[in-house]
Formats: structure tokens, C-alpha cells, sequence
């Protein structure tokens, strides 16, 4: 596994090692240790699956403390593009958003930090989502900010986005009072 590291500290990208041949391809999609050595820490206690068809903006969430989650995010299936912003309040880099592309033929992943909120956009039709949390869902702990927010800048790479009621109404940054 290599490792990709941002200007905003703790994001990683993780770039499995993929052994292709004419059967078609293995990688290792989790190590323990090679994620600790690399500052990927956690214990991860719930998996999730999300499909989307091309133009679905899910997001941007997180989960509010004692309920805050860590997240190792790939795509098992097509092409989306992850997206998260930092909301820690005491952070040099507090309101600043990564970017990575995720897609099912380069077996990348995303480590999301505590104190992110994150979203993806689909960029094709039947993209598998695949979410390892360090926590577990708590509705009552929900929070989020709006997806298309301008303080943000985020280029989402879709038109005409597909959006939930729920994540049309979520707060700007500057009316966000983050818990972290």
C-alpha cells in the first residue's frame, strides 16, 4: 500500500497494491498495522453500503460527539468524487475541503478524520459506495452542511445534482456551530 498525504492533516489517501493478470485483479482492501503505521487509526465497529446513480450529491455529513465517526471510504463500483471539509473549530485549516476521485478500478480509498463533514457525488450510473465507520450511526447525533454551500468552492463535478429533501435544507458554514 502507498499513502497520500494532504495540506490538511490526518486526510490520507490510501493506494492499494493491485496484482492484475487475464483472471482479473486482487489488492488488499484493509491491513491493521500498515493503516497504523500510516496515522489510520481506529476501531472499526460498522460497515455501509450506498448505491447512487450518476448526479446523486449525498452529503456533507458527520456525527456529533459521542457519536463522531472516522471513516475509510472507496468505491466498489463505478466512480465518485469524495469530498470532505474540515469543521474543526481550532483547526488552522477549518473550513477547507479535499477532493479525491474514487473509482472501482484503481481500488483507492479516503481516511476521513473525526471532525470532517463528508460527502461524494456519483460520477456514473451504479456507484457502490463503500463506508468502514469507527462508530455507530446514531440518528440523534446526525449533523451536516449544505452540499453546495459558496463559502466552500467545492466543484462537484455534476449537473443537475440529485439531492435528499434532508441535505437541501443543511446549515451554510457560517451558520454552522461546529462540535468539534
Amino acid at each position: 500500500m502507498e499513502f497520500r498525504y494532504f495540506d490538511i492533516p490526518g486526510v490520507v489517501e490510501v493506494l492499494p497494491r493491485v496484482f492484475g493478470d487475464v483472471r482479473g485483479a486482487f489488492f488488499e482492501s484493509f491491513s491493521e498495522q500498515r493503516m497504523r503505521e500510516a496515522g489510520i487509526v481506529g476501531e472499526w465497529v460498522q460497515d455501509n453500503q450506498s448505491r447512487s446513480d450518476r448526479g446523486v450529491v449525498r452529503g456533507l455529513h458527520f456525527q456529533k460527539p459521542p457519536h463522531a465517526q472516522a471513516k475509510l471510504v472507496r468505491v466498489a463500483a463505478g466512480r465518485a468524487l469524495d469530498v470532505i471539509v474540515d469543521i474543526r473549530r481550532d483547526s488552522p485549516t477549518y473550513g477547507q475541503h479535499v477532493a479525491v476521485e474514487l473509482d472501482a478500478t484503481r481500488y483507492n480509498m479516503l481516511y476521513v478524520p473525526v471532525g470532517f463533514a463528508h460527502g461524494f457525488a456519483a460520477l456514473e450510473d451504479n456507484t457502490l459506495f463503500l463506508y468502514k465507520c469507527t462508530n455507530y450511526y446514531a440518528p440523534q447525533a446526525e449533523g451536516g452542511l449544505l452540499w453546495n454551500d459558496p463559502a466552500l468552492g467545492i466543484q462537484w463535478g455534476v449537473e443537475n445534482a440529485t439531492i435528499s429533501a434532508k441535505d437541501q435544507v443543511l446549515p451554510l458554514l457560517a451558520d454552522l456551530d461546529s462540535p468539534f
